[in-house]
């Protein structure tokens, strides 16, 4: 059998990237990216382009094979990176050793397409809204498989080959699987055709395209990839925020003024920023047009649990503001306490001067 492992990484780099004033990235200029439409689609639907470039490869190949880059730039403020290496193999359990492999010069890939996209997020440094530095990246492994011997139809190869898919995917010896993992792991699986399949697991993939063009999968893939990186981050911030609002709550000694207007701004920015990167996201989502990677799409986000994520930040964002309204109540409160006694305060001394004049 031959083919290709393909690398998926998604970076949150930004709060927006303005596409629409890109020139040149990384001394190359960018182009739409566009999938082939093979299948049955409408065609008045149009699909979201990011823009992309084709570096050269990797200067280290990877089990003696090129690495192969694709760079593609999301409006979002995601920039993702895919390595593509290809391989020959005798049977599935070869290619083991493809999950977290080295470069030949001993770097984990990881590391190169942090590399790649600190070189990106560095030439695109005037078009980000809110950059933050690249860190973590939501990564995903996806086989793909161009050449299987002596079939033509690929459904009935997973038949026979089953346990050997499910162990690949989990990296665990086929022979320790129990069935109903086995069952699992094969659950979410799309075909077309007899001559093209996907199966789709939590942290890898494999796709069957007997024909050889795999691209229009992995692009489905890769913005199942992205949604979830968009998820974790705003997950990941709003730890912060709940960790602080729970500190004032504690403390109960919020200024009287600025400091708890400043955080239900800080707020309110956010949760206009979750509401905006959800519409444009599901915006990205939504003009698949071709039925068969819509629903390769449905099959990767139920995977990931994306709408349980999106639900969760979703709770917990308005528990937050919430949490923040109540403070804003209290100190509200006490600014009209204060107010009052201020005001108290003034007339008595107003009436002190009108005493001491009479006199």
């Amino acid at each position: 059998m031959k083919g290709e492992v393909v690398y998926l990484y998604a970076f949150d780099v930004a709060n927006e990237i303005i596409t629409s004033r890109v020139q040149e990235i990384l001394s190359e200029k960018p182009f739409p990216f566009e999938i082939r439409m093979d299948r049955t689609l409408p065609k008045d639907m149009p699909l979201y382009k990011p823009l992309a470039i084709e570096p050269h490869p990797l200067a280290a190949r990877l089990r003696g094979a090129p690495v192969h880059l694709l760079i593609r730039i999301y409006d979002v403020g995601v920039v993702t990176v895919m390595m593509r290496a290809a391989f020959e193999a005798d049977r599935l359990g070869d290619l083991m050793p493809f999950h977290n492999p080295k470069l030949e010069n001993g770097e984990t890939l990881d590391a190169a397409a942090l590399k790649l996209c600190s070189d990106v997020c560095r030439s695109l440094e005037d078009l980000m809204v809110s950059g933050t530095k690249c860190s973590t990246s939501e990564s995903y492994t996806v086989f793909c498989l161009t050449g299987l011997p002596d079939t033509n139809d690929v459904n009935r190869w997973l038949g026979e080959h089953r346990r050997e898919v499910a162990g690949l995917l989990t990296e665990t010896a086929a022979e320790k699987l129990s069935e109903a993992q086995v069952t699992e792991v094969l659950r979410i699986q799309r075909s077309f055709e007899n001559t093209d399949l996907a199966v789709i697991d939590w942290d890898a993939a494999l796709v069957v395209d007997l024909t050889g063009y795999v691209d229009d999968v992995l692009y489905a893939l890769e913005l199942a990839n992205l949604q979830l990186e968009e998820f974790r981050v705003m997950d990941q911030r709003l730890d912060t925020y709940l960790d602080r609002a729970y500190e004032d709550l504690e403390r109960r000694t919020m200024p009287l003024f600025g400091a708890a207007n400043k955080v239900l701004r800080q707020l309110r920015r956010f949760r206009v920023d979750v509401a905006k990167l959800t519409d444009e996201v599901t915006h990205i989502t939504k003009f698949f047009g071709d039925w068969y990677l819509a629903r390769v799409y449905l099959g990767a986000r139920d995977r990931f649990y994306l709408e349980q994520w999106r639900t969760s930040v979703e709770q917990r964002l308005a528990q937050l503001d919430k949490l923040y309204s109540v403070v804003h109540t209290e100190v509200n409160e006490k600014r009209m306490l204060w107010l009052e006694l201020i005001i108290v305060i003034f007339f008595a001394i107003d009436l002190l001067i009108l005493l001491r004049v009479g006199r």
